[in-house]
């Protein structure tokens, strides 16, 4: 599988969509291995097995097996952390927003590669999943990484994509 393939599967009524997939290849303020690592752990948040064959097809000879491992890593962790804090914020219980969460969540800091590619796949997913808090949290650790604004638009534009795209193909 690859990206053009799953372009082929986009019907025309989601034109825009996969025509929007190109942000893959022209993504600003980050690396093209962060793009294709963003991507990938986009297309596993979104549990879709089309979109996630076909980007891992796209990308797993540009980028390293810890890149793919931190990926798949991303997405579980903040499968996890979203559902968590979300829930928590939409509590309204400051008292209750104090407490340790108690969750283990090493991975975040020993993802084995580059703690800002990290923050960037953790930020996506985040994205798709809804979670303000952690995008928020992830947004700043991306800044304090030195992550520009443009490549944090570039990973919320490449997480939503992505999320459209399983959508569409989903739709069919």
């Amino acid at each position: 599988m690859s990206i053009e393939n799953l372009k082929n599967q986009i019907k025309d009524y989601a034109k825009d969509t996969r025509l929007n997939l190109s942000i893959l290849t022209s993504a600003q303020g980050i690396t093209q291995n962060q793009a294709y690592g963003i991507a990938l752990a986009s297309a596993y948040s979104t549990r879709s097995q089309v979109v996630i064959d076909s980007i891992l097809g796209e990308v797993a000879d540009k980028i390293s097996v810890a890149e793919i491992e931190a990926a798949k890593s991303a997405a579980t962790i903040m499968a996890m952390n979203n559902i968590y804090y979300r829930a928590i914020h939409f509590s309204g219980d400051d008292e209750l927003a104090k407490m340790p969460a108690g969750l283990r969540m090493q991975v975040i800091a020993n993802s084995g590669i580059e703690r800002t590619d990290f923050e960037l796949y953790a930020l996506a997913v985040s994205a798709i999943n809804g979670c303000g808090a952690c995008v928020e949290a992830h947004v700043k650790q991306s800044y304090e990484h030195g992550v520009t604004r443009q490549g944090v638009q570039s990973t919320l534009k490449i997480a939503a994509v992505i999320n459209a795209v399983a959508q569409a193909v989903f739709v069919g």
